[in-house]
């Protein structure tokens, strides 16, 4: 047997550390749906002035007083002058607040003609509307940023990051953004088109604070998607960058920082370990202190992926001192936050026993079983995974005390709900609970604790669940733990102290205020 099979066996009765530390790829979608309007993948300039005034201006005009055909005919004009008032018609139209006539411009044929004007060095202000009408293009549906890509645009907006017109280069920053954030094709696409180093150049100390956001927000869509994730060569050069811009004070570059850096630590373990080594764990643990929610959810996620990593990984964030932090974000007013710190503290517990000995230490068990008892759902989910991992890898003191703290009565309450995959994991936990009294030949104290707490009832009731799983589990329990055969030769009721607290009896050393089996 090998060392890895005897630790499964040993430690987490055969459970391997893929079972028990859980990346996110169930909650992409959440993830998505929780970032307001203002971190979306894509992005439009829009402006809210010179909107028509009539519906007859709306259907044959743009906001110049100018049809379509007009500005097709303008925009081949050979006078600069004519050019630019067409190209600026266009970007208008496309730049208003509500329904751009995006589709209309590209049955137009109007998206080759402004990717031609990219090049137009000797024009930078037609250069600059054609670069903002097809950032708004390219900020629509799939179909309607390849039409963008399609046309060519990718490497003249690469070089115009070079361009000494600053709102030139900002554009072609945002188009880039935009295309970049369709998904991971074009993400990669863009990034062998050789977007990396002119886009980490513009990463200065001088360069303004509303320039900088986009370049941010940009970088964090050449970071994000799984399916295949970004290159690593790509990771490995933008995590310098990213580690500095983590201490800027900027909200919004801080927020985008931060989801770049959840986005890269939601993969592999050699990816989580880049980032550790660029010494971002620190500085990430500082931000859980925010009261900005849009900093502290995506640096609460960068934390919480890097704790799925290896036991080496997630001892870098307990000993940068994480585990102090906890307990203020178990008790946040958003129920997000307090799902996440959750599952956080889930992975810590799925590691060796001195980590778990650690979310002890830190007081942070009594609170987890807080929010089993009285989370919303999904936090008391993640609160069961929390205290799964510690029966299967704690040691018996860790677990007698857990039980101490009183995590039947929560955990036997949860055996009524209604997600299958919920019920076995807490089966799961009671059987490993009862196997451990067993060994220590305490399963009639087990018994009657559980019983107590109204957990043989509902087991008996999950006898007739639809679930086949959940079925056989609970009908595996009655018959080991609740056979009618041999009780005459077990004990009647657990052994109780003074107080009338139950105590299991261990050749251990007992804790303080506690028990162990």
């Amino acid at each position: 047997m090998s060392k890895v099979e005897r630790m499964r066996t040993y430690k987490n009765k055969g459970r391997n550390q893929d079972e028990m530390r859980r990346r996110r790829n169930e909650t992409s979608v959440e993830l998505r749906k929780a970032r307001k309007d203002d971190q979306m993948l894509k992005r439009r300039n829009v402006t809210v002035d010179d909107e028509p005034t009539s519906p007859l201006a709306e259907k044959n005009t743009n906001i110049a007083g100018m049809t379509m055909i007009e500005i097709l005919n303008g925009v081949d004009s050979t006078q600069p002058n004519v050019q630019f008032q067409c190209v600026q018609a266009a970007r208008k139209m496309l730049s208003r607040e509500r329904s751009p006539p995006i589709d209309q411009m590209i049955e137009a044929g109007m998206v080759p003609k402004l990717v031609a004007f990219l090049d137009r060095n000797d024009l930078p202000e037609v250069q600059f509307e054609a670069a903002w009408a097809l950032t708004n293009i390219a900020s629509g549906t799939q179909e309607q940023t390849r039409v963008v890509v399609n046309a060519g645009a990718v490497v003249p907006f690469i070089k115009l990051l070079g361009s000494d017109q600053a709102n030139v280069c900002e554009q072609a920053v945002w188009a880039l953004g935009n295309i970049a954030g369709d998904g991971p094709k074009l993400r990669d696409f863009v990034t062998k088109a050789g977007i990396v180093q002119p886009l980490l150049n513009l990463v200065k100390p001088d360069t303004p604070t509303s320039f900088l956001r986009n370049v941010t927000w940009t970088l964090s869509n050449l970071c994000r998607n799984k399916d295949p994730p970004p290159m690593f060569d790509t990771i490995r050069a933008l995590l310098p960058t990213l580690a500095r811009l983590l201490h800027h004070k900027d909200r919004d570059i801080l927020s985008d920082t931060c989801w770049a850096l959840s986005y890269v630590t939601d993969g592999t373990n050699d990816k989580i370990q880049a980032v550790v080594d660029v010494g971002v764990v620190p500085t990430l643990l500082s931000l859980l202190k925010t009261e900005e929610v849009s900093v502290l959810t995506p640096a609460l996620r960068a934390i919480g992926n890097i704790v799925t990593g290896d036991d080496t990984q997630t001892q870098t964030v307990l000993d940068a001192g994480a585990l102090a932090l906890f307990p203020r974000l178990l008790s946040h007013p958003k129920n997000n936050i307090q799902k996440e710190a959750a599952w956080t503290i889930s992975n810590i517990t799925a590691g060796n026993v001195n980590q778990i000995e650690a979310v002890f230490q830190a007081g942070l068990v009594p609170k987890i079983i807080h929010q089993l008892a009285v989370g919303d759902f999904k936090t008391q989910k993640e609160a069961t995974w929390a205290i799964t991992n510690l029966v299967s890898g704690g040691t018996p003191v860790q677990i007698g005390q857990c039980i101490q703290y009183g995590v039947l009565k929560p955990l036997c309450d949860l055996l009524v709900a209604k997600d299958s995959k919920l019920l076995l994991i807490i089966l799961d936990s009671l059987k490993s609970l009862l196997a451990l009294a067993d060994k220590n030949g305490q399963t009639e104290q087990l018994c009657i604790l559980i019983e107590e707490a109204d957990g043989l009832q509902k087991i008996e009731d999950l006898q007739q669940h639809e679930n086949e799983d959940v079925y056989n589990f609970a009908l595996k329990i009655i018959d080991t733990y609740y056979s009618e055969e041999g009780d005459e030769d077990k004990e009647l009721a657990p052994e109780t102290t003074e107080d009338g607290t139950f105590q299991l009896q261990t050749t251990q050393a007992v804790p303080t205020g506690g028990f162990a089996f």
